[in-house]
């Protein structure tokens, strides 16, 4: 038997749900990433706005980038220090921008005071990625809570890198562990004050 729900309670649901929107809106925080250092010389005009806006049990972050070479992929991460070495780092996903050089991702999760890592004893990890100069560890060491408050932009291919001038190192920072040079990051905010830290 289908249950049907009484029309006066799918408005007071519907008002409900008006309420709260906005409320949910005027928590939003926005802040900018910059151009990295070793990006500066071939991207100077680099950019990123992101807004994070809490919605209930998660985080929804908007990341807009720009001054980006045209249709080209990126990969996007929350880490634990904005510029090397980096520190514990988590893959969030890909941007890739249009044929201006802007950009547009979308990542649910939790962006906020709370975000976090932790390894609370040794396990053995599967090796999937192993050719390369950065292969699967088959072991992780075990480490107490460490709080993620930081944002970094690589480059998914290190030739894409090289073909705008920029260096072709290669760095762990896409799913395959070959990816190119940091672009974006939030060195504008001080290594222990993330700007995920202030979202709460």
């Amino acid at each position: 038997m289908i249950k049907r729900e009484k029309p006066w309670a799918v408005r007071a649901a519907v008002g409900l749900l008006v309420t709260i929107v906005p409320a949910v809106a005027q928590n939003t925080f926005t802040f900018n990433m910059v151009v990295a250092a070793g990006a500066k010389a071939c991207l100077p005009n680099a950019t990123a706005t992101v807004k994070i806006t809490p919605v209930g049990a998660v985080d929804v972050m908007d990341v807009f980038v720009s001054g980006l070479p045209a249709r080209t992929d990126f990969d996007f991460f929350v880490i634990q220090v904005p510029k090397t070495p980096f520190g514990i780092a988590w893959y969030q996903g890909d941007i890739q921008t249009d044929g201006t050089g802007h950009g547009h991702g979308q990542f649910i999760g939790r962006f906020s005071i709370e975000t976090f890592s932790v390894a609370i004893g040794s396990a053995p990890a599967p090796v999937v990625f192993n050719n390369g100069p950065f292969p699967d560890a088959s072991l992780n060491p075990p480490f107490n809570p460490i709080q993620m408050y930081h944002l970094g932009l690589w480059f998914n291919n290190p030739n894409a890198a090289r073909e705008i001038g920029c260096s072709a190192n290669v760095t762990p920072f896409n799913g395959d562990h070959n990816a190119g040079i940091q672009v974006l990051n939030t060195s504008n905010f001080a290594d222990d004050q993330g700007p995920l830290r202030n979202v709460q």
